[in-house]
C-alpha cells in the first residue's frame, strides 16, 4: 500500500475521526493539511524524450561548382551607318526581327546620286573620245615623221596629248566608280545574319553621313562575359589556359534569370590579357549556342562550371549546421538516442547540402529538425527526415 493511499484512508476512516459532533470547518482543515502533506511526498513524473528528425551523414564523390554573374552580348554587333546624305525613303525591315546578310534595311533617296553617276559616265565618254583622237594622231604622225613630211615636234605633241587624255580617262573612270559607290550606299543592307534592332530614324528624315540607323547583332552563338577574382584566376590559371579551353568542349552551364538552365552548354572562349586594377577581377568571355534566338544582348545570367571533384566527401543537410560565434556545430544522435553537440569544420556548399571536412563520420545521424529542443546529453526520439528535408 503506497503512502498516498494510507493517508487517504486515515483521513476518511470514521473510526479515526474525533467525534461526529466535530464541526465541518475542522474536518476540512485537517483534510487539507493531510492531503498537502501526502502530495509533497509524491514522486515527480519524467517528461517524454523530445521528438526530432534526423538524417544520415552520406559519403560520396561530389563535384564542386563555382558560379559567376555574367552579361550577354551579341557575338558581333554591327552598326548600320549611313555613308551618304539624303532623305530616308524606305525602311522595309521589321524591327526586332531576324535578317540575313544583304537584306535591305533602309533606302535613301537615290535620285541625286543617280544623276551624279550619269554625269560621271558622260565625262568618262568625253575623255575616252579625246583619248581615241589623240591615239589616232600618234598613229598617223609616226610614219609621216619618218618620211620628213611633219616635224618631230608635232609627233611629240601628239604623244603627249595621248598621255594626257589617257590620264583624263582614268580620272573620269574613278569619278564613275565614286558615283556608283554613292548610289549603292543609298541602299543600306544588313552586313551579317542576326537580329535587327529598333530604328532611330523615320521615313522622311534627313540622314547625314555616319548616322547610326540601327544595330544588327549576331546572337548565335551568344557571348556571355563574366569576371573572376584574382584569387580565382591564380587558383584556376591552368584551366583558363586557352589551349586547354579549346580542348574542353561544353564545360559551362548557364542559369537564366528565371532559374531555368539553358539547354545548351557553352565553352570559355577568351581570357582577358589583364586584371582590372580597379576591381581586381579578370574578364572571361564564353560562348553559348542560341539556335532559337531566345537569348538577347543585355540579359543577365549565372555561369556555372565544375572546378573540382571531392572524392569521398561527407554531406549533411545545411539545416543541420548551426553557427555560434564563428564556430559550427551539429547535433549528433548516438546509438543510445542521446544527443552529442559536436564542433565541425564545414567545406563548400553543394545545393542544399554542406560538405563537412572534419568532425563527422559516415553513417552518423544528425538532427535536421528540432535543434531548438535539444542540448548535449539529452535523450531524444529520432525519426527519419522527410524527402523535403534532404533533397
Amino acid at each position: 500500500m503506497d503512502r498516498v493511499t494510507r493517508c487517504n484512508r486515515m483521513i476518511l476512516d470514521p473510526r479515526r475521526t474525533p467525534s461526529r459532533s466535530a464541526t465541518l470547518r475542522t474536518a476540512l482543515a485537517v483534510f487539507a493539511v493531510a492531503v498537502a502533506g501526502c502530495e509533497e511526498k509524491a514522486a515527480p513524473v519524467a517528461p517524454p524524450p523530445a521528438e526530432v528528425y534526423v538524417a544520415d551523414v552520406v559519403q560520396k564523390d561530389v563535384p564542386i561548382f563555382q558560379e559567376w554573374v555574367g552579361t550577354m552580348d551579341g557575338y558581333i554587333n554591327a552598326q548600320v551607318r549611313a555613308r551618304v546624305q539624303g532623305y530616308l525613303q524606305q525602311r522595309p525591315y521589321t524591327e526586332g526581327s531576324k535578317v540575313r546578310t544583304g537584306d535591305l534595311l533602309f533606302a535613301i533617296d537615290a535620285r541625286p546620286y543617280q544623276a551624279a553617276l550619269d554625269q560621271a559616265n558622260g565625262e568618262l565618254g568625253r575623255a575616252e573620245a579625246a583619248l581615241t583622237k589623240a591615239q589616232q594622231d600618234v598613229t598617223r604622225y609616226t610614219p609621216l615623221t619618218a618620211e620628213g613630211a611633219i616635224s618631230q615636234q608635232e609627233l611629240d605633241n601628239a604623244v603627249q596629248a595621248a598621255r594626257f587624255h589617257r590620264a583624263a580617262v582614268d580620272a573620269a573612270r574613278a569619278n564613275v566608280e565614286k558615283a556608283q559607290l554613292d548610289l549603292d550606299w543609298t541602299q543600306l543592307k544588313s552586313p551579317i545574319d542576326g537580329i535587327a534592332g529598333i530604328s532611330v530614324a523615320n521615313i522622311g528624315d534627313l540622314i547625314s553621313e555616319t548616322s547610326v540607323l540601327t544595330t544588327v547583332s549576331q546572337v548565335d552563338p551568344i557571348k556571355v562575359s563574366f569576371s573572376i577574382s584574382e584569387q580565382e584566376y591564380l587558383r584556376y590559371a591552368d584551366s583558363i589556359d586557352l589551349d586547354q579551353l579549346n580542348q574542353k568542349k561544353a564545360a559551362l552551364e548557364m542559369i537564366l534569370a528565371d532559374g531555368s538552365v539553358h539547354p545548351h552548354r557553352g565553352t570559355a572562349s577568351i581570357a582577358n590579357r589583364e586584371v582590372d586594377v580597379k576591381t581586381g577581377t579578370m574578364t572571361i568571355v564564353s560562348l553559348f549556342p542560341n539556335p532559337d534566338f531566345r537569348l538577347r544582348p543585355g540579359q543577365y545570367a549565372k555561369v556555372r562550371a565544375t572546378t573540382e571533384t571531392r572524392s569521398g566527401a561527407l554531406l549533411v543537410p545545411q539545416r543541420s549546421v548551426q553557427e555560434i560565434q564563428g564556430t559550427f556545430q551539429v547535433a549528433v544522435v548516438g546509438a543510445d538516442n542521446k544527443v552529442a553537440m559536436r564542433t565541425v569544420k564545414p567545406g563548400p556548399r553543394v545545393g542544399n547540402e554542406w560538405i563537412i571536412d572534419d568532425g563527422l563520420h559516415p553513417g552518423e545521424r544528425v538532427i535536421v529538425e528540432g535543434l531548438q529542443k535539444v542540448r548535449d546529453g539529452v535523450l531524444v526520439a529520432p525519426k527519419p527526415a522527410s524527402a523535403a528535408a534532404r533533397p
